[in-house]
């Protein structure tokens, strides 16, 4: 069974759009260079609601793929470069993990 991780970074005011920038310039290079964006479902950004927020759905075969991605990922010297810019941006995650309901669609 497919199991997604729902990622949730609250930036702080006024910081979204230079995140945002980083992705384009640096983080999304670095996610398709190493392959990691295979995984990715949508990025999102919060329009209502709480706002200054970035939000990532990701899909993985089963926890024992969830983590082999992201130790891979975080041993990745581009996209770690990309993180250490972006890390002062954020004020706090929030990461959820997801089972698919048994009826319905799924992405």
């Amino acid at each position: 069974m497919a199991l997604y991780e729902m990622r949730t970074y609250t930036l702080y005011v006024g910081k979204l759009g230079e995140a945002m920038k980083l992705y384009r310039e640096m983080g999304w290079p670095a996610l398709q260079e190493g392959g990691f964006d295979e995984k990715v479902v949508g990025y999102f950004t919060s329009d209502v609601g709480t706002l200054n927020q970035l939000v990532h759905l990701w899909k993985f075969d089963d926890d024992a793929d969830r983590r082999s991605h992201w130790q891979t990922l975080f041993q990745d010297d581009g996209f770690m470069a990309f993180a250490g810019k972006l890390r002062p941006l954020i004020m706090s995650q929030e990461n959820q993990l997801l089972l698919q309901a048994p009826w319905g669609p799924h992405p």
